[in-house]
């Protein structure tokens, strides 16, 4: 089954990459995102163009087809759309985000794990996040969303063509986009908090309100996010768990992947792209072929189409 992944973090991976060519063949990779992620608190635009620079080199290299819209796409080969992980990179300035939709970028994540001129993430206090004796998952910002910049950033990427990606995002954000956006928008990778609380997790309201505007939520492949029990088989039932969850919140309409692959450890359940048929095949037992298809596909082809043209 040809599948469309959301996001990667394979443009800033170090060490053995879970993304490859091989892989993504072996799996039945029809579009991989990879994400030019930026965690660094200065010169956030200059690294997004440097890792802009890196993706065209990478799609050279590795014979993927570039796209940026969906008319693009060519069925028997991998294609490559580029992103934006963490919306700090255009740094307040609306004219740096169409310096990168000009670069090729149909995507932004809004926020990563701290506050930003755009808004605020689900970690509330993440410079002290670790610095406990046991990191704290749980806890939630449920009061702070968008910035008067934000809400201007989300009517722009609007009018560019660019998907607005609310995964990272408080759950503030997530209704503030909602209440903003007139285009269908999405959480690239993330899961449902009714399966397993933890804050990178959406809540059923946020789904609900990422499936009535259209969009699709990506389900992410972080054993942190999926479940206690951190064992191959216990991490499958838990990714079984978090489609239904996602499904049942926001209809068979709005579930997606988005792996998170070489941004997140090795999950022991699928440990890289070349075991997505075995999840797609789970997935048409435990929900139905229609909506394992819609999953791998077809879910994330209509919002592609419907943002980006």
């Amino acid at each position: 089954m040809k599948y469309c992944d959301l996001h990667c973090d394979a443009l800033t991976a170090e060490g053995e990459a879970q993304i490859t060519r091989a892989r993504l063949m072996e799996g039945g990779c029809l579009l991989q995102c990879f994400a030019a992620f930026v965690s660094e608190r200065e010169g956030r635009f200059r690294s997004a163009l440097a890792l802009a620079d890196r993706f065209g080199a990478l799609c050279k290299s590795e014979g993927y087809n570039r796209v940026c819209r969906c008319s693009e796409l060519k069925e028997n080969e991998v294609n490559a759309l580029l992103t934006v992980e963490e919306g700090g990179a255009i740094e307040g300035d609306l004219a740096k985000l169409r310096a990168l939709y000009d670069r090729g970028v149909r995507m932004m994540t809004l926020t990563w794990n701290y506050p930003n001129e755009i808004g605020f993430p689900s970690f509330p206090f993440y410079d002290s996040f670790f610095n406990g004796p046991t990191p704290d998952f749980t806890t939630r910002d449920t009061k702070r969303g968008l910035t008067g910049f934000g809400r201007q950033t989300v009517e722009e990427m609007n009018a560019l063509g660019m998907i607005v990606d609310v995964s990272h995002g408080s759950d503030k954000l997530v209704e503030d986009v909602a209440e903003v956006s007139r285009a269908p928008f999405v959480a690239s990778h993330s899961n449902a908090q009714s399966a397993y609380d933890c804050s990178r997790n959406l809540t059923d309201e946020g789904i609900r309100l990422i499936a009535d505007s259209g969009g699709v939520v990506g389900l992410n492949f972080c054993a942190d996010f999926l479940s206690d029990d951190k064992s191959a088989e216990g991490q499958f039932a838990a990714m079984i768990a978090h489609a239904r969850a996602i499904v049942n919140a926001g209809g068979e309409d709005v579930l997606a992947i988005g792996s998170d692959f070489d941004g997140i450890p090795e999950n022991p359940a699928v440990k890289n792209p070349a075991y997505l048929p075995r999840l797609f095949d789970a997935l048409s037992r435990a929900l139905s072929p229609r909506v394992a298809e819609k999953c791998a596909r077809s879910n994330f082809l209509r919002v592609f189409r419907a943002v980006c043209g």
